[in-house]
């Protein structure tokens, strides 16, 4: 009982602390007032969470707490966020009804909390409970952006306190993280967000290149600072002739952004020039910052020499998400590039905290109708009835993009589109029908075909014709989620017209051939293997399905009839792939947590995973379970749409067996390097190559091994062998 009464007073300090930190973190936006509803929400919250824990063992109160900090110091939202933010698990996960919220607190914190609430219940068959939860949330982010902001604060400190979750927890939070909420909080404008949630998905998922990219920072530190202090030493002395006020600070990119550079360009961590970026903050007055950030451009470029393709004006031109910046990447006197990026305080804190501050200073700025375009455009997605939870989130993932083009309108009028956008994007963006009408265009007086890919500065003319029609394939020529919409609700309409046509004909085929059509319609679809009976009545419709094959069914049911002398027999047609056991199942390779030891199994191709790696099952349609890495380049997807089709693998500690995996290598060429390589391969290390392709181009080879090894304490090995060869220059594993 005393022991019970320390831990209960212990919880109650730590609580009191993380509430009186939250109230003042949130004292310079609360008034007096504020302060008594949130100290309401806080109560009843913690009434509501009492008895609940954490996986880490701490009081359930403390993690809306922390997401409401998360809302007030780094997203800068007010009272209504903190009080959501509060109250945003008891709807789910206590007795509390939206009703009682909406008494208490108001309809405007009742539709946030309602947003926030995930679907309960059993959903159909192949459908992904991530993929409605989400599309539930974005009902409300056309309503209230705050759903969005504060939910992204939510996965932010799950994130945090991943540690204490089960592996399999571990990966599919990661890979929900990945797939949307970072692209979400890029979408938005929360830079730090997003970078901090792609750095924790490589922490759990790739926990071993993370550490490394970590260490090599903290031990790069010291004279990556003294390089910056000296090259930013002449910026000053610049900017100060020109009277500005400013701030230049240096920034270290994130871990994850890093990695995926090394892993892009095939490089090592000292191969990796822009490691950071410099920033230069100016304390502007609206109506002069644009015009200070060109004056502080012109100081940095006469200090040091642009690189002339890297200019980026995100000033005159702002991102869709309203990240403005003027982007420019100089070579120093140590003769490395390095990015500068130049903005006012005003610009800096959008960057930094995205939409809330965005909102803030709307009223004081031009335009900003961007960002409520974008809202537009989800919500016209989100009308959309004939999507699937998949189609839905891979088209709001669509709209999720880094990059963009600016293009015209003949009249002058800018539209910004996502990158790779075609034409018929473009016909889209301005109106369906325009889009539906599209044969072609022209660009510059060129004429270019329906599917030509924009670029920033094209003037585009659509052309038009009457007898034009989306067509399947054009999903494929597009990319925004309009257009996809626009042409799926154009075939629909056209499908719909030509099974009503099937229908009538074969109808009258049936009375040809005295069939009633109620009765028997239904069972010769199945016979030809239809998945529906409109599908049927549409391949009928467009001649697909030729009227005559009618004499099969009906040979079949006669044949049927003679063989079962009356009887009824049922046959049943199993459509699946049957697949045999492999030699690696015999060896007891991987185990699958509770499943039999013989359960049918393969390794995926597109990542190859050998012993040691970090892995995961995928039971497929027709496949059996595919094995994949964790880091495997399809794990995000896989991971948060189809969550519960994931199996938790582990290798065997004893195996015998050896797989195949691939090492690119790369360096200078000389005479006896690749016999040097493979001297190491085989005769040192005793490792058998499947084969080695190498290419030999202005005296820079580059190749490819492909060789048996028994795990990756082996292959990291042989890496650092192959590494010390001379004029070997990188050495890395490929299939990822």
């Amino acid at each position: 009982m005393k022991t019970k009464q320390i831990t209960k007073n212990t919880d109650n300090q730590v609580i009191l602390k993380a509430y009186s930190k939250l109230l003042r973190q949130s004292r310079t936006i609360i008034t007096g007032d504020d302060s008594k509803i949130i100290k309401k929400a806080f109560r009843i919250s913690l009434e509501a969470h009492k008895n609940m824990r954490r996986k880490s063992g701490e009081p359930y109160i403390l993690h809306p707490i922390s997401v409401a900090q998360i809302c007030v110091s780094e997203i800068g939202l007010g009272t209504t966020a903190i009080i959501a933010a509060l109250l945003h698990d008891v709807v789910e996960d206590t007795d509390i009804t939206l009703e009682y919220i909406k008494k208490e607190f108001g309809e405007r914190v009742a539709k946030i909390c309602d947003g926030l609430t995930k679907i309960s219940g059993i959903l159909s068959p192949g459908s992904s409970i991530q993929s409605e939860n989400f599309r539930k949330m974005l009902l409300t982010l056309v309503d209230d952006v705050r759903v969005i902001l504060i939910k992204l604060a939510d996965r932010l400190h799950n994130m945090r306190t991943l540690d204490s979750m089960s592996r399999s927890a571990q990966l599919k939070n990661s890979s929900e993280t990945i797939f949307i909420y970072s692209p979400l909080a890029h979408r938005l404008g929360l830079y730090s967000i997003k970078s901090e949630l792609d750095d924790l998905y490589l922490k759990y998922t790739d926990n071993i290149n993370y550490k490394k990219v970590s260490k090599n920072l903290k031990d790069t530190k010291i004279k990556r600072d003294k390089f910056i202090r000296s090259f930013i030493r002449p910026i000053k002395k610049k900017l100060k002739s020109f009277e500005l006020d400013f701030k230049v600070i240096g920034r270290p990119k994130s871990i994850f952004s890093i990695y995926s550079k090394m892993k892009k360009q095939n490089k090592s961590f000292e191969e990796i020039y822009d490691l950071f970026a410099i920033r230069i903050i100016l304390n502007s007055d609206i109506s002069e910052e644009k015009t200070q950030c060109w004056q502080a451009y012109s100081c940095v470029t006469d200090c040091y020499q642009p690189n002339p393709d890297r200019l980026k004006d995100w000033i005159s031109t702002p991102k869709t998400n309203g990240y403005e910046s003027l982007h420019t990447t100089v070579m120093s006197s140590k003769g490395k590039w390095v990015e500068v990026q130049i903005r006012s305080k005003r610009m800096d804190e959008i960057a930094e905290k995205g939409f809330a501050a965005h909102w803030k200073y709307k009223e004081k700025i031009k335009g900003g109708s961007q960002f409520e375009d974008w809202i537009s455009s989800i919500r016209d997605l989100i009308s959309q009835k004939n999507y699937s939870p998949q189609e839905f989130l891979d088209d709001f993932k669509g709209n999720l993009y880094n990059e963009e083009v600016f293009v015209f309108t003949p009249n002058g009028d800018l539209k910004t589109l996502p990158q790779n956008s075609t034409v018929i994007d473009f016909a889209f963006s301005i109106h369906s029908e325009l889009g539906s009408k599209c044969t072609g265009a022209k660009i510059d007086d060129k004429l270019v075909p329906i599917n030509h890919q924009l670029k920033s500065g094209d003037q585009v003319n659509v052309i038009t014709s009457t007898n034009q029609k989306p067509s399947e394939d054009w999903l494929k020529k597009v990319v925004t989620s309009k257009a996809k919409s626009a042409i799926k609700n154009n075939i629909n309409r056209q499908r719909k017209n030509l099974s009503s046509q099937g229908k009538d004909l074969i109808k009258r085929k049936f009375k040809q051939l005295k069939l009633e059509f109620d009765e028997n319609v239904s069972k010769v679809s199945s016979y030809f293997q239809y998945k529906s009976i409109i599908e049927f009545y549409y391949d009928i419709a467009k001649g697909s399905f030729n009227l005559k094959r009618l004499k099969e069914y009906l040979d079949h049911v006669k044949n049927v009839s003679n063989k079962s002398k009356n009887k009824i027999i049922e046959i049943e047609i199993d459509r699946s792939s049957t697949i045999r056991k492999s030699d690696i199942n015999k060896d007891k390779l991987i185990e699958f947590e509770g499943k039999k030891d013989d359960i049918e199994y393969s390794l995926s191709k597109c990542c190859k995973p050998i012993p040691g790696d970090d892995i995961y099952g995928f039971i497929t349609v027709n496949e059996g379970i595919k094995v994949h890495r964790t880091n495997c380049k399809n794990s995000p997807e896989l991971l948060s749409k189809y969550a519960y089709r994931i199996l938790k693998a582990n290798w065997y500690t004893k195996s015998n067996i050896e797989l195949i995996t691939s090492l690119s290598i790369e360096g200078t060429d000389r005479v006896g390097v690749i016999d040097d390589i493979t001297k190491i391969i085989s005769s040192q290390l005793k490792v058998n190559m499947k084969s080695i392709n190498v290419d030999l181009k202005d005296g820079i080879f580059k190749g490819e091994i492909q060789l048996f090894v028994s795990d990756t304490l082996q292959l990291s090995k042989l890496i650092k062998k192959l590494q010390k060869v001379p004029n070997v220059n990188n050495v890395t594993r490929l299939d990822l």
